[in-house]
C-alpha cells in the first residue's frame, strides 16, 4: 500500500514505520493518524510481522506534536471528538496490539509525538531527543492519552510537573524517569531497536501477545489484572507455541515457534 505521510519497510520479521513529514517536523495531522492506523492494522494482520518499530524521518524530530492549524478553530464538541477519535483510531489501538511496538525516538517528541511514543509498548531514544507535553502553553491539555500514560510511566509528581510547566526533558532525564528504556547515539538508534526486536522474535509471539494484554489490564480501572493473568496463562496451554516451547526445552534444543 502506498502512503502519503509515512514509509513502511519490512525485513526479517521487523516492520519499520517512519512518519515522513520532515518539513512539518513530522507533526501529526488527521491524514497521518489515519495512515498510521491503516499501516499498523495491516502489519498486525500480517503473520510475517513479529515486531513493529515506529520512528520519524530526518534528524530533528520523531514527532514534534499535532498539526495545530487543523484544530485551532474547533468547538468544544469537535475538540472532544478529535481526542476520542485519535485515541480510538491510533493511540489506544497501538497500545492494545498483541504485536510488540517499539518507539525509536529521535529528536523532538512533543505533545502528540510523546503520546504516540508512550502508546508504544516501550521506547528507546537517541541522545539528542527532547520530550514534553507543551499543550497547556496553548491553552489546552494533552488529548491523546498523555495525562494517563505519563503518570503510569514516570509517576504522578513528575507527570504533574512536566504537564504544568510545558517544558521539555532530555533523553538522559527521560531515562532516569523511566520514560525510555535505553539511550544511544542517533546513528545507533535504529540498530539498537532492531537488536531488541531480534531478542523479542526468539520467543513465542503468541505468549507475548497474551503478556501484553495482562500488563495493560493492570492499568484499567475495574479490571483485575491478576485474573487476566490466570486466564491468559491457561490459554497458553492450548497453543502450539506452548507445545513447541516445552518440547524444545525438554529436548534441550532451540524452540522453533509456529506462532499459533
Amino acid at each position: 500500500m502506498n502512503y502519503e505521510n509515512i514509509l513502511v519497510a519490512q525485513e526479517n520479521g521487523v516492520a519499520t514505520v517512519t512518519i515522513n513529514r520532515p518539513s512539518k517536523l513530522n507533526a501529526l495531522n488527521k491524514a497521518t493518524i489515519q495512515e498510521l492506523h491503516e499501516a499498523f492494522k495491516a502489519l498486525h494482520e500480517d503473520a510475517e510481522t513479529k515486531v513493529i518499530i515506529i520512528t520519524g524521518s530526518g534528524e530533528k524530530a520523531f514527532v514534534a506534536g499535532a498539526d495545530i492549524a487543523e484544530f485551532a478553530d474547533f468547538s468544544v464538541e469537535r475538540g472532544a471528538e478529535l481526542a476520542r477519535n485519535g485515541q480510538e483510531i491510533l493511540f489506544s489501538f497501538i497500545e492494545n496490539l498483541s504485536t510488540p511496538v517499539i518507539a525509536a525516538v529521535n529528536g523532538f517528541a512533543l505533545g502528540g509525538g510523546l503520546e504516540l511514543a508512550m502508546a508504544s509498548h516501550f521506547r528507546v531514544a537517541s541522545d539528542n531527543a527532547k520530550m514534553g507535553l507543551p499543550e497547556v502553553s496553548l491553552g489546552v491539555i494533552p488529548g491523546y492519552g498523555g495525562t494517563q500514560r505519563l503518570p503510569q510511566l514516570v509517576g504522578k509528581g513528575r507527570a504533574m510537573e512536566m504537564v504544568m510547566t510545558a517544558g521539555m526533558i532530555s533523553a538522559e532525564d527521560a531515562l532516569s524517569y523511566g520514560l525510555v528504556n535505553h539511550v544511544t547515539s542517533q546513528e545507533e538508534l535504529l540498530p539498537l531497536a532492531n537488536k531488541i526486536a531480534g531478542k523479542i522474535m526468539r520467543n513465542s509471539s503468541v505468549a507475548i501477545g497474551h503478556a501484553i494484554k495482562c500488563i495493560n489490564d493492570n492499568y484499567i480501572d475495574g479490571v483485575n489484572g491478576y485474573q487476566t493473568e490466570i486466564t491468559q496463562f491457561g490459554v497458553c496451554f492450548g497453543t502450539e507455541d506452548f507445545k513447541e516451547g516445552t518440547t524444545a526445552f525438554l529436548e534441550k534444543r532451540k524452540a522453533d515457534f509456529p506462532g499459533k
